[in-house]
């Protein structure tokens, strides 16, 4: 019999509930128990919404997975599970609290690109072999031509999860039948969507997966070296990266000659400084010819001169960490999943008002419904859902009422929303969508690298609308300008990202259009967001004096004797909301 394991999970998501501190006590109270135990770590299962995540393996063998492990359940799973030998039921993923939801997160995905995510160390290569790993790049190497690795993909449907859903091969077989013997190959790790978190689950939990797709895309296309553009925001997935890199150097799986052959990469990794617009590819390139990262006129395109140059391929980390599984499974055990014209899985990150947030990946064609409701579980607040943002800035807010619509690439486009890199921040009925809209296009206007003057100067333009209209003194007219204005910065802005900067206006007027109107002409927001539209008084019928209000505001602008009804000044009032939060008696009432 083997020792029993404890694996930690500790990806971003982990370290942030306290899986550091929780690691701290396990060794801590193995020691003090004198247990013999192996203490190791792993990425994130997706489950980010019940964080920390243990599993202990027993010495027989049994796996147990906890949740929410707090260093002092920490202390209990040691001194009942791994030095007395029963698991404490009630807090697992199989029979306990957790089971339910976990259940209905796990149960409804199908996984190929998180294949290894939260099931193996991310740090330890051994581990990645032992599940196939580095076998697809020695089939390819050995076993097939450079147009054979193309023609599965190709056969695959694989599009790019970057968010365009151009097909992969295509784009290698421009690369490869481009002139020049000099190709680079870029994987495209600059995730910076608000509310997107899906590439940095992959390189945090598995990143040999992206590199050996990565290795086989530069064999395809005829690289010989490799860039990853991370942005340096996400410092745990660089540090597992560079572990990642230097094992497979050791092994033989980067360098000169690989498995005996003519076929020579490497793989450099160059961090960014988290401009959003060098998630754009021409931007991208710039950025690591250490230019400033700003976008070009195509064509050219990369395949035909890209990076210095160059004929280029730029795939993000979910479409490589596809690859391997497509060369080692096959182009049709790929293509039964998704639709006639989007194949394959697609992860999602589930952040906002959910209940279970996380990264889940599902088949193409499932319905917004399916990954809301059933694998997200609906609003944490319980109030109803009322839309979701997809696509980060660069897509739009979809309404609950289109929630049967199937998630792939032609039938999002429909509802003016994209797949894009694959973020999805669900809103519940709480919730202002003129106030979206000011939020993504805040982002996207300070993010705007200034190239493009309807870019630069129609979304600062279209922000100050939308500021007017959530202060209570926008027009009817303004609507109108806010549409005019949309259109003509999709005519004429150079890059993607100023082209679909309008769409998170767009979407809302078009599905929520009332809320623009009630802002405009009643002057009041009925999700109670914005606030200089808000009126705050305390109900004499319900408030007993009891004074909590008056000493929690700041500007003094509550006033009242004990034991009777208190009064709020407005024109003191700063709509703080610190005294509706305060009430304990639901006396304070905002309108």
């Amino acid at each position: 019999m083997s020792r029993p394991e404890i694996i930690i999970g500790m990806a971003s998501c982990g370290v942030a509930a306290g899986a550091q501190e929780t690691h701290e006590t396990f060794v801590e109270k193995l020691e003090a128990a004198n247990a013999d135990a192996k203490l190791s770590l792993s990425g994130c299962i997706g489950t980010c919404f019940i964080e920390p995540v243990v599993k202990v393996v027993g010495a027989d063998g049994e796996e147990w997975t906890y949740g929410e492990v707090t260093p002092e359940r920490a202390e209990k799973i040691v001194e009942q599970h791994v030095v007395g030998g029963e698991p404490v039921v009630e807090w697992t993923f199989e029979e306990g609290e957790y089971a339910e939801d976990v259940q209905a997160f796990l149960g409804n995905q199908v996984r190929i690109v998180m294949r290894n995510c939260g099931l193996i160390n991310p740090e330890d290569i051994d581990e990645y072999l032992a599940r196939d790993g580095y076998q697809a790049i020695e089939k390819v190497v050995t076993e097939m031509t450079p147009g054979g690795a193309i023609e599965e993909i190709t056969a695959s449907g694989l599009r790019g999860r970057g968010g365009a859903g151009f097909p992969t091969g295509l784009k290698w077989k421009f690369a490869r039948e481009a002139p020049g013997d000099t190709k680079y190959m870029i994987c495209n790790a600059d995730e910076g969507d608000p509310g997107a978190f899906m590439n940095r689950t992959v390189l945090e939990s598995d990143p040999h997966s992206m590199l050996e797709g990565m290795i086989i895309a530069g064999y395809a296309i005829g690289a010989q070296q490799g860039f990853i553009y991370c942005r340096a925001e996400y410092p745990l997935a660089i540090k597992r990266l560079e572990i990642a890199l230097s094992q497979a150097r050791e092994r033989g799986f980067l360098g000169e000659n690989l498995f005996g052959s003519d076929f020579s990469f490497d793989i450099e990794i160059r961090k960014g400084a988290g401009a959003f617009v060098c998630g754009e590819e021409t931007a991208l390139m710039a950025s690591i010819e250490g230019k400033r990262g700003m976008p070009r006129l195509r064509p050219p395109y990369p395949t035909t001169s890209g990076l210095f140059g160059k004929p280029t391929v730029i795939n993000n980390v979910n479409t490589l960490t596809n690859i391997a599984w497509i060369i080692l499974n096959g182009a049709e055990a790929f293509s039964q999943y998704g639709t006639e014209k989007s194949k394959g899985t697609k992860v999602f990150s589930l952040a906002g008002k959910v209940a279970r947030g996380g990264s889940a990946e599902v088949p193409m064609g499932t319905t917004l419904g399916e990954i809301v409701h059933d694998i997200g579980g609906g609003s944490f607040t319980g109030a109803p859902i009322k839309a979701v943002q997809l696509g980060g800035p660069s897509g739009g807010c979809v309404p609950a009422s289109l929630f049967d619509t199937r998630v792939d690439y032609e039938e999002l486009t429909k509802t003016g929303a994209i797949v894009g890199s694959g973020g999805m921040v669900i809103m519940d009925d709480g919730t202002c969508m003129v106030d979206i809209a000011r939020f993504f296009l805040n982002f996207t206007q300070d993010e705007s690298c200034g190239k493009c003057t309807y870019c630069r100067v129609g979304t600062r333009r279209m922000l100050d609308i939308l500021t007017q209209i959530c202060s209570g003194e926008g027009t009817m007219a303004d609507i109108e300008t806010l549409e005019i204005l949309s259109e003509k910065i999709k005519d004429t802005a150079l890059c993607a990202l100023g082209g679909t900067a309008p769409n998170p206006v767009l979407t809302t007027l078009r599905y929520f259009r009332d809320e623009y109107v009630t802002h405009v002409e009643e002057g009041a927001c009925h999700a109670k967001v914005c606030k200089p539209l808000l009126t705050f008084s305390i109900d004499p019928e319900k408030c007993t004096g009891c004074g909590a209000c008056l000493r929690a505001c700041s500007v003094r602008a509550i006033t009242g004797e004990k034991k009777e009804p208190h009064e709020i000044d407005p024109d003191l009032c700063i709509k703080c909301g610190v005294c509706y939060e305060t009430c304990t008696f639901d006396a304070v009432d905002v309108m």
